[in-house]
């Protein structure tokens, strides 16, 4: 069992940053895949990043050079870091666990956490 605790959600302006965090209980932490979602109201839920237990990252083409995943494996967290914001981020931010680390990062996940809202005003 996997569980996972979103915070560092809030209201910013558009160009400011953010940083979610992630605190994953359990201890196949270090081999899964970890990502961050998002969903915005009205729409489905999308990937938005994702970090393999080697390291590799992936994002979404519309956060390419904004947003920064990252992990630390020694403290079982991963971070999103959020800059040059824009209304269109406005969302409730997902963190998921996928138990088997494997290269199609965008589906598969395990467990999810409750969510934290990123709200983006322009």
């Amino acid at each position: 069992q996997v569980q996972l605790v979103e915070s560092g959600g809030g209201l910013v302006q558009a160009g400011g940053s953010l940083r979610l965090s992630c605190a994953a209980s359990g201890r196949t932490f270090s081999s899964s895949t970890m990502g961050w979602f998002r969903q915005a109201p009205g729409k489905e839920r999308e990937f938005v990043a994702a970090i393999r237990s080697g390291g590799n990252t992936y994002y979404r083409d519309s956060v390419k050079g904004r947003f920064t995943i990252s992990r630390d494996n020694a403290k079982n967290t991963v971070s999103l870091q959020m800059n040059s914001l824009k209304p269109e981020d406005t969302a409730v931010y997902y963190c998921a666990a996928k138990l088997r680390d494997s290269s199609d990062y965008w589906r598969g996940y395990n467990y999810w956490g409750q969510g934290t809202q990123v709200t983006v005003s322009s």
